[in-house]
């Protein structure tokens, strides 16, 4: 481990050299490459660095007990090795951490689309409620949130919500909430007090760069047609609403939430572009998972993942076995206590695997 460690310092350092030459900084492309390669390994070197450090406090500590100390020096001085013990197995477990290569869209903003399922209406209020509950998870993150396409009930609710989450690292956390989320509770129309089951569907696709996928002008069929619902004077008047169809994959996707048909061709063309590189990927993954299947990964979308026990204040995550009795919280936006145990896990399991 400390071989690599020493080797990602030695990077680092060369790294510094070259955002120093005069040729790179006139480069934006390189600029850019090398700039995020430092920052991606810019806090291991920082824990590194602080390890090599302890570690040279506590050599000199122990070389101290050698000499000749009074009683209370002597004390002293074991207090300050029984401290660099633990700062040092706290460090060097951080630093495998650190160690496990990274998913390289987690740092990207995310597209996210929340589907009713199974249970018609009541589906439909529980996409509703998925998408507040991210909503506020959102805003607690300083993450901003852009609604592309959404389409509500009669009752509330969506049968189908898209939108944008942009902040630094949203990804890294909500590629766990991909996968079916199931919801047991008595719904408003039930006279009789009966639990009904219902679910509904999240996807989360990392939002992709137009270098990382290449997608040509000519496999792209625009359709325009007139916007439906809130929107004012324009609406069923102006043809603002744009639909793309990807002809070699059939994808398809619609944007009408904006009034300027070249803002919603520019939404549309981010989920567009997010759908096919997901695709991409999932059929890249389906190869790697034939030989080997993460024990927590970030889920099918058809895989149910969690349940939502409304009479027991329950949330439970069937990939990891947690229960927690907060669903009332967890609902409002305090999806992080589950998030995180999901990291944990999935860093434990990814470790594991490092260490085989």
């Amino acid at each position: 481990m400390f071989d690599r460690l020493q080797a990602v310092e030695d990077r680092y350092d060369k790294l510094n050299e070259l955002l120093s030459d005069p040729d790179i900084v006139n480069d934006p492309a390189k600029l850019r490459d090398y700039s995020k390669e430092q920052s991606d390994i810019q806090e291991t070197v920082e824990v590194y660095r602080e390890y090599k450090e302890a570690k040279e406090q506590y050599a000199d500590a122990k070389a101290m007990l050698e000499e000749k100390l009074d009683a209370d020096m002597r004390d002293m001085v074991k207090e300050e090795l029984s401290e660099l013990e633990q700062t040092l197995a706290d460090q060097e477990a951080r630093l495998k951490i650190l160690l496990i290569p990274k998913d390289p869209n987690d740092d990207k903003n995310v597209i996210m689309e929340i589907r009713g399922a199974a249970g018609g209406d009541e589906a439909a209020l529980f996409a509703g409620d998925l998408y507040r509950m991210y909503s506020r998870y959102a805003e607690a993150n300083n993450w901003k949130i852009d609604v592309i396409e959404a389409s509500t009930t009669g009752v509330g609710g969506y049968k189908e919500i898209i939108f944008m989450i942009n902040g630094r690292g949203a990804y890294s956390k909500l590629k766990y909430e991909n996968g079916a989320h199931r919801v047991q509770r008595v719904p408003e129309t039930e006279s009789g007090g009966r639990i009904h089951t219902s679910t509904a569907t999240v996807a989360v696709l990392p939002e992709t760069e137009e270098v990382e996928i290449d997608i040509h002008d000519k496999d792209i069929r625009v359709d325009t047609f007139t916007s439906s619902g809130p929107g004012g004077q324009s609406v069923n008047t102006t043809m603002s609403a744009v639909r793309l169809t990807h002809v070699p994959t059939g994808i398809v996707v619609s944007c009408q939430d904006e009034k300027s048909q070249i803002k919603n061709k520019e939404k549309a063309m981010k989920v567009l572009r997010a759908r096919i590189y997901d695709k991409f990927q999932k059929e890249a993954q389906a190869e790697y998972d034939a030989v080997r299947k993460s024990a927590v990964g970030t889920g099918d979308r058809s895989e149910r993942i969690r349940t939502y026990n409304f009479p027991q204040n329950r949330v439970t995550d069937h990939r990891i076995g947690l229960t927690i009795q907060k669903l009332d919280q967890i609902l409002e936006g305090k999806v992080g206590e589950v998030i995180d145990a999901l990291i944990v896990e999935d860093q434990s399991s990814r470790l594991e695997n490092l260490e085989d």
